[in-house]
């Protein structure tokens, strides 16, 4: 996924993709080659947008999130993004604008930015009741892992810290990932800074990762059940050492029992020499 997401960076600069940002969706439309769109379905960036007419062919057009177009433009620096009217935007006003769009914005975005540098294809997870999940390759590959949820933690969020801070919230994110063979990932965002409106304050975010998974006492009573490879591997040693004494014993239990056949042939014919002597006497 990374020498993709390289060559879609390369690929983008050099033709200096313009996006065009919506005014109320905060949704971004980004118009690129038959290549560029190969590259971006391969990084799973955005929908495709249907499109007719002249050049259609060799044109395609993508829908980009807030937080994929500004992590084009910020992270990647590969894409420009210009407003309904033709103006351009640089990346801390478009945080502005984004961040202005809504107010969990900042720490949804870094969120997302972290997981994209870790490689990671990252999608919304609206459906499952997560912020976004996560997939080791592209979705149409592999099922995501992760279900993610941000909590912010610290003064600056204000009300919003308050997200899973109750049993009953932490046991339905539980029930609903395992419901759907997903494992819950935390991801904890805190800051120092006290104004989250400025793009200053994503340098200061710090991102805790703590994956959550449900106790299931009858898996861990069947793996403590199972012997280790070593108690098998010991268990092994001792039922092939007792065999080879068993073998041992039988054999020399056989060869004295033929020793003690011989001695008594030997005595027996000796008996019958001394009768036979002792008659012919008399």
């Amino acid at each position: 996924m990374s020498s993709i997401v390289a060559e879609l960076q390369a690929s983008l600069r050099d033709s200096e993709a313009v996006a065009t940002l919506a005014a109320h969706t905060r949704d971004a439309i980004l118009m690129v080659g038959r290549r560029q769109a190969k590259l971006l379905n391969c990084a799973s960036f955005g929908r495709a947008v249907s499109s007719a007419g002249t050049g259609a062919a060799e044109r395609h057009w993508f829908q980009l999130g807030p937080e994929e177009v500004f992590f084009l433009c910020h992270a990647l620096k590969c894409v420009t993004v210009e407003s309904e009217k033709k103006a351009r935007i640089g990346a801390p006003e478009l945080w502005d604008l984004l961040a202005s769009a809504s107010e969990r914005f900042p720490e949804i975005y870094k969120a997302y930015q972290h997981l994209r540098l870790k490689n990671w294809v990252v999608k919304s997870g609206l459906q499952y009741g997560a912020e976004f999940v996560a997939y080791r390759h592209h979705p149409a590959l592999v099922h995501s892992e992760f279900a993610v949820t941000v909590v912010p933690e610290g003064k600056a969020f204000g009300t919003r810290c308050s997200r899973m801070k109750v049993w009953s919230e932490l046991l339905c994110a539980l029930r609903a990932s395992g419901s759907v063979a997903k494992t819950v990932l935390v991801l904890t965002i805190s800051t120092e800074s006290s104004e989250l409106g400025s793009l200053d304050c994503l340098e200061q975010m710090i991102v805790h990762e703590r994956m959550i998974t449900r106790w299931i006492p009858q898996q861990c009573r069947e793996q403590q059940d199972k012997p280790s490879r070593e108690e098998t591997s010991r268990d092994g040693q001792r039922q092939k050492f007792c065999r080879e004494v068993t073998s041992n014993e039988e054999q020399e239990h056989a060869s004295g029992g033929v020793v003690f056949s011989y001695w008594g042939v030997v005595l027996s014919f000796t008996i019958l020499c001394s009768l036979l002597v002792y008659k012919l006497k008399s």
